[in-house]
């Protein structure tokens, strides 16, 4: 996964994640805003996807 869509363009970021995955919730984002791994325990949780699976997803939404 590409750590700089978390990091240089976390507004950008937070747009498609909330587009991508619409249950997440603002304190959700604001979690993964200081810590971009944290994402991975969120997806995991909420909607039941692998970490390969998050890793995959994560950087097509970065390639689109």
């Amino acid at each position: 996964m590409n750590v700089e869509i978390f990091k240089g363009n976390w507004t950008e970021a937070k747009g498609k994640l909330k587009q991508k995955w619409a249950e997440l919730t603002d304190d959700e984002l604001l979690k993964i805003e200081g810590k971009h791994d944290e994402i991975y325990g969120i997806l995991e949780k909420r909607y039941g996807y692998a970490k390969d699976k998050i890793t995959k997803m994560l950087d097509d939404m970065h390639s689109s």
